[in-house]
């Protein structure tokens, strides 16, 4: 009787592990970067557009101030910095994050960082928001039906990169 009932103890054990990895529903991305020795990286959810536009895909008002986008898909998108960084005059301390973004107004918004980290990506708690930092956007040819964020390392920096359709957004940051 113990063997059966941890058997069916196990099938569950395995199907509860099959349906948290089918809830993301979209593929996985992982971009990182070295700054000073020291490991900077983003996790993220990579929705498609098929075919509709980047304001329909976001699902959110897209007028200057309303609605954060989580950039991302699924569980929300978690950013790591083992180091203290430099956003302009933003400083993001070491730690882990997850990263939404809100429209300021036209070819600008603002990365958010949260200090709730792990939950889906739509239960943003505006109350753990604690660092805002510009982001530049500008439209690109160079079009992304999924969803790509790109830490590339630039000089003593590194710049974060978000690119879906023709929509390119980007800010600069240092080790602190």
């Amino acid at each position: 009787m113990k063997r059966y009932t941890v058997g069916i103890c196990v099938f569950f054990l395995m199907v509860a592990i099959e349906g948290i990895g089918l809830a993301q529903g979209n593929p996985r991305g992982l971009s990182s970067v070295s700054l000073d020795g020291y490991k900077v990286s983003v996790d993220y959810g990579r929705p498609s557009l098929r075919g509709k536009s980047v304001e329909d895909a976001m699902k959110m008002p897209f007028e200057p101030g309303h609605g954060f986008w989580r950039l991302g898909a699924d569980t929300s998108t978690t950013f790591t910095t083992a180091t203290d960084l430099k956003f302009g005059n933003v400083t993001v301390p070491k730690g882990v994050y997850s990263l939404y973004a809100q429209r300021e107004g036209a070819n600008s918004w603002r990365l958010v960082f949260n200090k709730q980290h792990g939950q889906w990506g739509t239960h943003h708690d505006p109350s753990k928001d604690f660092a805002f930092v510009p982001f530049r956007e500008r439209k690109t040819s160079n079009t992304a039906d999924e969803l790509v964020i790109d830490l590339m390392k630039r000089g003593s920096g590194a710049t974060f990169l978000v690119r879906w359709g023709d929509m390119e957004l980007t800010t600069h940051f240092t080790a602190a």
